[in-house]
């Protein structure tokens, strides 16, 4: 453990003008507290603030730049996929609605935020985050924690935290790429810095004609999209400084349906417009031994579903506005104490209904120490919602090197997720829910680190969820929750449990090749009492994900070294839906890779420029991930950027 890492949450470099120019100049290393770190090895979704992956009980997976251009493409699920836990069901091809299940949760109970601006859709019946419109092409670190940590992060962290960053560097960068389904992929990103401050702007375009959503279909069904990043600091002083970024993504994709009268998927003419937009501005201070980042930002997502026969079918628009203060106080030693308060407003509307909206307060404290081979948190939140009441939150971890690079790791984390505004006022809605509860345990051994290869971990893992939101039908009945509503309703009546290990490991032999593995059992059980599904296993959860991955570096000592790669994913069996008797037959995906340096671009950072390619679905396998949804089959993609 490197001691006194003095922290800062922005995902560049925030203390002052000194290191936060290094940091903006190469982007995969943080220059803390005179120690030179590997970005890759630094995470936010543990505390809120920067801490080492090593000094956290809680299970984290931290992918950089070199990682996510090593696997290629736009589709950021197949990044996803290397961390254990990970399960992916989408319906169709790249931009079709994704969803991402961590350790066999609900995908609506997975927290994300991009640079630090929480994303869910207020608009969507179940309020997640759609990743079919989250592609990498800007992408410059995803960290992903799993398991449930609403003590720090508040409503929506049942199932884990994922956290994307865009890219925050002066140097030039652009990648252009072309392949299977006449798919186009571009991005291009850059920046000014100096003592005074850094601005940086990126940019990204994605077109694909793609393939039929509906397995039985014919017709293909395009995506597009493109989106623009934006970043600039101030340094007002060493300790201060002001901060201002913003995102906007706009995109088309075309759908399948349930037409009349067989009400079976089936092609369709409609489309979907999606347009999301988001921004965050505020001011950091840093003078070592306190750290305080204060910040209003908003999130805008607008969605339209359009029939060119008949107009639109269905359109909505989510928004949240939140005022958010988040830092790290240490007092004396080894001790630290974490805190942070927001206040989130959030509203909706859709074609049918006004909407309406709500708001959520929350504060938390969290005290740790960081004492040798020791680190340790534990923590405590408040919440209070203007239509359900408050709710209180708890959550502990402990790291402990128990020989050299060997590390015992433990957690327990208690997750809450308030009830959609969908879920409350609309037709179907019912204003006297309660949030859903989590509580979440793991423990395991880790040998080293991820971000150096030579990495072994084993997490035993168990969730609890009680009070979840499903719908509840109500023909045939009447009074008590059906009152007025004659089709059905929300109600809180789930319980769930899923439990199991997950088992990661990576090897470097000699300088040539190098290997990975990620593997999960999950075991999930409907506990729902009077529920006819009682015991049965959770829609869409494998109880099997393994991918395995190598890459061999042809001539390591040269420059200009040209790599191989391949991937091979393998997902068990599952069932589409709640009654288990909608199967999901089991499959195996194998990709292969390469890259090529053609000539030196800067001497000083050693970037270069580099052609690439790649076959996905080598063998052509015929899979779904949600019934009655295609997935794609063999393509080959080739493309030129400039090196990370």
């Amino acid at each position: 453990m490197r001691k006194y890492l003095f922290i800062g949450v922005s995902f560049a470099a925030i203390a002052g003008p000194g290191w936060a120019q290094d940091a903006v100049e190469d982007e995969q290393f943080c220059l803390c507290n005179g120690t030179r770190i590997n970005e890759a090895e630094i995470t936010v979704t543990a505390t809120g603030t920067r801490i080492e992956v090593e000094d956290t009980g809680q299970s984290v997976t931290v992918f950089g730049p070199e990682e996510i251009a090593a696997v290629q493409g736009a589709d950021l699920t197949r990044v996803l996929q290397r961390a254990p836990g990970v399960t992916i069901a989408r319906n169709g091809g790249t931009g079709s609605f994704t969803g991402v299940r961590v350790r066999g949760a609900e995908a609506e109970q997975l927290l994300t935020l991009i640079d630090g601006v929480r994303l869910s859709d207020p608009a969507a019946p179940g309020g997640g985050f759609d990743f079919g419109n989250l592609l990498t092409g800007n992408l410059e670190k995803v960290e992903l924690l799993r398991g449930s940590n609403s003590t720090v992060w508040g409503s929506d962290a049942i199932g884990g935290v994922l956290v994307a960053s865009t890219r925050a560097s002066s140097a030039l960068s652009a990648s252009a790429e072309y392949g299977a389904r006449d798919t186009v992929s571009l991005a291009v990103s850059g920046g000014l810095s100096g003592d005074t401050g850094f601005v940086g702007l990126s940019g990204s375009y994605f077109t694909t004609d793609g393939f039929s959503a509906a397995a039985n279909g014919t017709e293909a069904d395009g995506f597009e999209q493109w989106a623009v990043n934006g970043q600039g600091r101030l340094y007002l002083s060493y300790a201060l400084e002001l901060f201002t970024q913003a995102r906007y993504a706009e995109g088309r994709l075309e759908l399948d349906g349930f037409p009349a009268p067989a009400f079976a998927l089936a092609d369709t003419a409609e489309y979907q417009d999606t347009r999301q937009l988001s921004a965050a501005a505020g001011a950091t201070y840093d003078n070592g031994p306190l750290f305080v980042r204060a910040t209003y930002s908003f999130a805008d997502t607008a969605r339209d579903n359009v029939d060119p026969a008949f107009g639109p079918s269905f359109t909505s628009d989510g928004r949240s506005d939140r005022i958010d203060v988040k830092g790290e106080w240490r007092p004396i030693g080894p001790l630290l104490v974490n805190f942070g308060a927001e206040h989130e407003w959030l509203e909706y509307r859709t074609l049918f209904d006004a909407g309406n909206d709500t708001r959520i307060f929350g504060a938390y404290t969290q005290l740790g120490i960081e004492f040798g081979g020791l680190s340790a948190h534990a923590g405590a939140r408040f919440d209070d919602h203007a239509r359900f009441g408050s709710a209180t939150s708890f959550g502990a971890d402990l790291s402990y090197e128990v020989a050299d690079d060997l590390r015992l790791k433990a957690s327990v984390g208690e997750g809450f997720k308030a009830p959609t505004l969908f879920q409350l006022f609309s037709d179907f809605g019912n204003e006297t829910l309660r949030p859903e509860r989590s509580t979440s345990f793991d423990i395991g051994l880790t040998y080293s680190g991820r971000a150096w290869l030579d990495y072994v971990g084993i997490t035993l893992f168990r969730r609890d969820n009680e009070n979840l939101i499903d719908f509840v039908s109500c023909f045939g009945v009447t009074g008590g929750i059906c009152t007025d509503r004659p089709f059905g309703t929300y109600d809180n009546v789930g319980r769930t449990r899923a439990q199991g290990f997950e088992l990661e490991a990576g090897k470097t032999l000699g300088e040539v090749l190098q290997l990975r593995a990620a593997y999960a059992f999950i075991d999930t059980e409907n506990r729902t009492a009077g529920s006819a599904n009682r015991g049965k296993v959770l829609a869409r959860r494998p109880d099997h994900a393994l991918t395995l991955s190598a890459d061999v570096e042809f001539d390591p000592g040269s420059e200009f070294t040209p790599t191989l790669g391949a991937e091979m994913r393998f997902v068990s069996d599952a069932f589409d839906n709640a009654a288990n008797t909608v199967p999901l037959d089991d499959y195996v995906v194998i990709d292969v890779r390469a890259t090529k340096p053609l000539l030196m671009i800067d001497e000083d950072t050693q970037r270069t420029l580099d052609i690439f390619a790649r076959i996905e679905n080598v063998t052509d396998a015929g899979y779904q991930t949600a019934a009655g949804y295609a997935s794609p089959g063999r393509g080959v993609f080739v493309g030129i950027r400039t090196g990370l």
